[in-house]
Parts: C-alpha cells; structure tokens; sequence
C-alpha cells in the first residue's frame, strides 16, 4: 500500500486513467537496469526515479569528462573524474531518496549480462557501441526481459522496445549484421544536447508503460526521428524468420 508521502509524490501520474494506484504499485515494485549513463541514459534514469521505479542497476565504466557536460543532465562540474554511474546514483538520491540504487561501475562484459539481467523486469539500452547492443539483446532475450533500446546522433534518432519472448522481433531483427564494432559517436558526428534529452525521456517512457502496464509500448514498431526538420515518423518492424539470436522462437 502506497504511504501518504509516495500518494502525494506520484499524485500526477496516479491520476491518469488507466494507471491509478495499481500502476504506481507496479513500479514501485519493478528492477530497471540502465546500461549507460550517458546522453541517453541520464535522462532515462532520472525520469525513472522521479517516476517511482522501486530499484534501478546502474551500469557504466567511464568516469565523466567536461564535454560530457553538454548533454548528460545527471553530471555536473564536481563529478569530473567520477564514475558516471556513481554520478547518477547521487542525482537520483538528490531527486527521489525512495528509489533503492545499485552502482555497476564498470562495463558489463557478456559473461557478466545473464546475471544482472536476471535480476532486472526491464533493460534500457543506452550504450553506444554494436558489442554492447547485441550483448544485451542476446541476455534479454535469454531472460524474457524487455529491451528498451535508442541510439541518438547529431539531430538523429530512433527507438523501439525488443521484447520477441511476447511477439515482435529483437534489436538483431532490425541489424541483422554483427560485423561493426562501433555505431556513429557522438565524439565524432557532434550531436545537439537536446536530441538525447528527447530520446532518453522516451525510453523513460516506455520502459513506465510496460511496467505498469498502461499505454501501448512501442514492440514491432520503430520510432524515428529527426530534429532538425522534425520529421517523426513510425514504422512497422517485423521479425525476421531467419534471425539467429531470436528466430527458434518462432520455429
């Protein structure tokens, strides 16, 4: 049962048809794993405690740099050289001291993804290499656990929810080749700051609508966008029959 303070707290979102007390119970009892405290992953970490998420793994191996400054919104000037995902724990403690964190320092290798995974009802991908994104959607899909995943670049985007244990295809669907080793950097391309707010709030959102259980989450379908036209457009994606990493599920 929800205490006064969490009524009063998540009293906006409790509001909604469709999400009511029941749906702020669902997530103050769900484990989201966030892989990258990053551009994509500050914002999607930060609306997911200010939400009520009840635990969140944080995992990141990189300490932040000045120019991270730009666009990671959990990071500040005094958390140069620190750890990002100690940076963003205590950003989320500062937001929402409800929220039980748990700091990965380091980047999880593959051997490590089925044991943290397992412990998570949902993934949000926001890391930047393909390794790391085949990795992670290869143990979700081993762990029947959602992938919420995005990947963002100078005013470019796109996102989609991996989930092909309950119909839809994987992220292999969608790249079904394995041989790049690193998608377009930031470090590289450039990117505008407010592109991974955009794209990192909507994983916020929709990792909060599977959990809860409200809205339709975007499984089969790929969001893109692009900010500097705004041209935002939705489009079907099937599985593949032929996928190697989600295919026996469908022989």
């Amino acid at each position: 049962m929800l205490s006064d303070e969490q009524l009063l707290r998540y009293n906006r979102q409790i509001l909604l048809n469709d999400f009511d007390v029941a749906g702020q119970e669902r997530l103050l009892q769900a484990s989201v794993l966030v892989v990258g405290l990053g551009g994509l992953g500050c914002p999607a970490a930060l609306y997911l405690a200010a939400a009520g998420v009840g635990t969140l793994l944080l995992a990141d191996g990189d300490a932040v740099e000045l120019a991270n400054l730009q666009r990671q919104i959990a990071h500040g000037d005094a958390d140069i050289g620190r750890n990002k995902a100690e940076s963003a724990a205590a950003a989320i403690a500062a937001l929402n001291p409800g929220v039980s964190v748990e700091v990965i320092p380091r980047q999880l290798a593959e051997a490590d993804m089925p044991a943290v995974v397992g412990r998570a009802n949902l993934v949000v991908d926001a890391t930047d290499n393909y390794p790391a994104r085949f990795a992670l959607n290869r143990a979700c899909i081993a762990a029947g656990v959602p992938l919420v995943s995005a990947a963002a670049v100078r005013v470019e985007g796109q996102l989609s929810v991996f989930d092909p244990v309950r119909g839809g295809p994987c992220y292999r669907c969608l790249y079904p080749d394995t041989g790049d080793l690193t998608a377009l950097s930031c470090s590289e391309s450039g990117v505008l700051a407010p592109l991974v707010g955009v794209l990192g709030s909507l994983q916020a959102m929709e990792a909060l609508k599977i959990l809860a259980g409200y809205g339709e989450p975007l499984r089969g379908k790929l969001l893109l966008l692009d900010l500097h036209s705004t041209d935002i457009r939705l489009l079907a994606l099937p599985p593949r029959a032929d996928c190697p990493d989600c295919g026996h599920l469908r022989a």
